[in-house]
């Protein structure tokens, strides 16, 4: 079993070899004890020092918001301050906003990485979003549970709504096509891309047939002119 001295343990949790002394007296961390009385600390010791280090820092509120390209940079802005309101709202001190760029299928995104890593350090309280999409297109609850495992809440505005909006899910629809096809035939292979371009083109064709039944104004009882 490997064991520390007070200074080695110091410089291992950087904290001074005062507060360890005080610790000690307190009775929040008792070291073992060498025949001549000096302190010695084990490994355990050092990771439940470590959760005591952690309990001790304030916790952080983190605003998340995402767009899945760079043309939406406005409309990225535009999501940081709803969450910056809605914070303000709640009487939540925002402690960190983080935006990213790139779509919710994407798990190597450079912000809902750094994310994830303070939350496994235990350094949020509270991560606010929009709405699921933007955290995570499939498996929200996990990550929901992930994160209430390390002391952070996940609060969601519009838990209750579908606000991805059609255009975004249809890209990412194309991406996963696009990466079983490039799984199935090779991603240069003529089949390959047929597929893709006709997912493309049919998601294109519902689009526009969305677009026009939204726009068509509603027929009007009595008017003879609505059946010409």
């Amino acid at each position: 079993m490997k064991l520390y001295s007070i200074g080695e343990f110091a410089r291992l949790l950087g904290v001074s070899v005062s507060t360890l002394r005080n610790w000690d007296k307190e009775g929040r961390l008792k070291p073992l004890r060498t025949p001549t009385g000096k302190r010695r600390y084990t490994e355990e010791m050092l990771f439940q020092a470590l959760g005591m280090k952690r309990a001790e820092r304030p916790k952080k509120t983190v605003l998340y918001a995402r767009v899945s390209s760079a043309g939406q940079k406005n409309d990225l802005e535009t999501q940081t301050e709803f969450l910056r309101q809605f914070a303000v709202s709640r009487g939540y001190g925002v402690d960190e906003v983080i935006a990213d760029i790139g779509s919710a299928l994407n798990d190597r995104r450079k912000g809902f990485m750094r994310l994830v890593s303070m939350v496994l350090r235990g350094e949020l309280e509270r991560v606010v979003i929009a709405d699921k999409d933007r955290l995570v297109r499939f498996g929200f609850e996990f990550f929901e549970d992930l994160f209430a495992k390390y002391g952070a809440e996940i609060v969601v505005v519009h838990r209750d709504e579908k606000a991805a909006p059609a255009q975004e899910l249809a890209e990412d629809l194309v991406r996963i096509v696009r990466h079983f096809a490039a799984r199935l035939y090779g991603s240069r292979s003529y089949r390959a891309r047929k597929l893709v371009r006709t997912v493309r083109e049919a998601l294109g064709d519902e689009a526009n047939r969305s677009a026009e039944e939204s726009s068509a104004e509603p027929k009007k009882a009595g008017n003879p002119k609505a059946d010409d």
